[in-house]
Parts: structure tokens; C-alpha cells; sequence
């Protein structure tokens, strides 16, 4: 086979395996933009990499992504670039009823905002053993060197992940419904209606909002405390329009061009659980809004 024979093979099997590797590199690193450059890089290496004994291409791939994915997060550690309490990871947001096919991959399982949210507080090490195992159903055999553990070491960083991604709220699974109440909580928010806004939340509801370096982040928890905060910030509500976040209805606002806000909420039965609002304008120019300008 010659070398551009070989090129063009390596570059159809790649392009096979992108949105796959796109997932696994998502969920390890909670931004679309690094996981595109997780993704480029993984590429770079399988370019300067003899592969002709490497029986099981897409593995090999997964494991690749993995490793660049874990030097990412080992760096962002290191930059304390942002408080784990306050930092959300970037949200894939959709208009209503319409799944941008760039982004399915991604979203297969419903990786939600909540799950999200944990894994942000994972270690780099844990994070990467429960991804790949647990998701992607990796060998610690494979994990371990990545890792630079024993096998039964990396098993026991997933297990320690797996227990804090237990307590993870599971989101209603009728759209329906949750589109029900997210509308209701919008409604009561451009209302002002205080006891509306308390009638959809958990009294146990959790509100995160990561504004960036420039702004306050918070988070503030009980049902009369979110419906104050929201009340806060009803101004915004008029502009705010319903979208699709990480495959669940959630909110987008706009004013005169300009972004103001991505709202993901969680819905457990009839009520919201848990609420994450991006309002980091530097991470909201990184997402596509544009359809929500209009």
C-alpha cells in the first residue's frame, strides 16, 4: 500500500470514529471547544504513529483521546482557572425540536447538565477511569497505563467516582413534561409571581451560576431562596426564549444581540431539582446562538 493510499485509509477510519471520539473527549472535558481540540489532537498523533500492528483502531483512538483529555484537565488543575463549586461545564444548546446531527453523537445517553456538573468535581485520574469504563466500557487493563496505576487501582478510581455520580438527580424522561414546567417557571419568572415560582421548584432545589472571572458565581440552594434570585433578574425574563440544553428544555436569553444567559434545568416529576446558568460572557461567545437572536 502506498504512503497516500495509506493517508487516505487512516483519514476514512478517523472520520468514522470522530463523533465517537468527540463523546468520550465531551465528557471528559465539559466543553465542546477543547473536546474539537482533544479530537485534532488525537489526529496529530495517529499521523506520527506506526499503527500496522494495531489490531483494534477505534480502541486505540478512545485511549489516545483519553490521555490527551487527561494532560488537558491535569493543566486546568494546575491553572486553578476557575472554583469546581462555580464552574459548569459549556452546555450544547439546540432550538426546540430540532437536533443539530453535529451534536447527536454527543448527546447520546443524555448526558445532562446534572451528570456534568459531578464530573467536574471528579480528579482528572477518576474522571478519566469512569468515563472510559463506565460510558465507553474500556478495560482497566487499557485505563491503567494511562493513568500510571495498576489495573486494580484505576478500578478502584472509578469506583470512587461512581459513588459520587450516584447521588445524581435522573431528569424526567417525558419532554412533555419537562417542557411543561420549565414553561411554568418562565411564566411565573415574567410575572413576578414569587409563590408560582416556589410551586415548581424542590424545596431542596440547587441554583448554580457560573459568571465567569469578571462576574459573582454562586450557588444557592432551597426553593424560596431560587425563587428570590430569580426574581432578582425578571427584568431578563421577557427575552428569554426555550431551548434545548444537553437534550433537555432549558432556557436561552438575549438582549439586543447580546447573550446574556444559558439555562439548564433538571426535572425530577413535576418539579426542578437543580438549575445551572452560564452567564460567563467570554464562554457564551464560544456557543453558537445565533438562532436565538431574532
Amino acid at each position: 500500500m502506498s504512503d497516500v493510499d495509506r493517508s487516505r485509509l487512516l483519514a476514512d477510519r478517523f472520520e468514522a470514529d470522530r463523533g465517537h471520539l468527540r463523546a468520550v473527549a465531551y465528557r471528559m472535558l465539559g466543553s465542546l471547544t477543547e473536546a474539537e481540540d482533544a479530537v485534532q489532537e488525537a489526529w496529530l498523533r495517529l499521523n506520527r504513529s506506526d499503527t500496522t500492528a494495531v489490531d483494534n483502531l477505534g480502541g486505540w483512538l478512545t485511549t489516545v483521546v483519553g490521555r490527551v483529555c487527561l494532560d488537558m484537565l491535569r493543566t486546568r488543575k494546575s491553572r486553578r482557572e476557575a472554583p469546581l463549586d462555580t464552574s459548569l461545564p459549556e452546555p450544547i444548546v439546540g432550538q426546540v425540536d430540532t437536533i443539530d446531527p453535529e451534536h447527536q453523537a454527543v448527546l447520546a445517553d443524555s448526558v445532562g447538565l446534572a451528570l456534568l456538573v459531578v464530573l467536574e468535581t471528579l480528579g482528572p485520574a477518576e474522571r478519566l477511569a469512569f468515563v472510559l469504563h463506565d460510558m465507553f466500557g474500556v478495560s482497566f487493563d487499557e485505563i491503567a497505563p494511562i493513568v500510571g496505576r495498576t489495573p486494580a487501582a484505576a478500578r478502584q478510581l472509578a469506583s470512587r467516582a461512581r459513588r459520587r455520580v450516584q447521588g445524581t438527580p435522573a431528569p424526567e424522561a417525558d419532554l412533555g413534561r419537562q417542557r411543561a414546567v420549565v414553561e411554568a417557571f418562565m411564566a411565573a419568572s415574567r410575572g413576578g409571581d414569587f409563590d408560582a415560582l416556589v410551586a415548581v421548584l424542590d424545596p431542596d432545589v440547587v441554583l448554580r451560576v457560573d459568571g465567569g472571572l469578571l462576574a459573582p458565581s454562586k450557588v444557592v440552594t432551597g426553593a424560596a431562596n431560587v425563587a428570590g434570585n430569580a426574581l432578582m433578574f425578571s427584568h431578563y425574563a421577557p427575552f428569554a426564549r426555550l431551548a434545548m440544553v444537553n437534550g433537555a428544555f432549558g432556557t436561552v436569553t438575549v438582549r439586543d444581540g447580546q447573550p446574556i444567559s444559558v439555562m439548564g434545568f433538571t426535572v425530577v416529576g413535576a418539579r426542578i431539582v437543580e438549575i445551572d446558568i452560564l452567564s460567563d460572557p467570554e464562554r457564551l461567545g464560544l456557543l453558537d446562538l445565533t438562532a436565538f437572536s431574532g
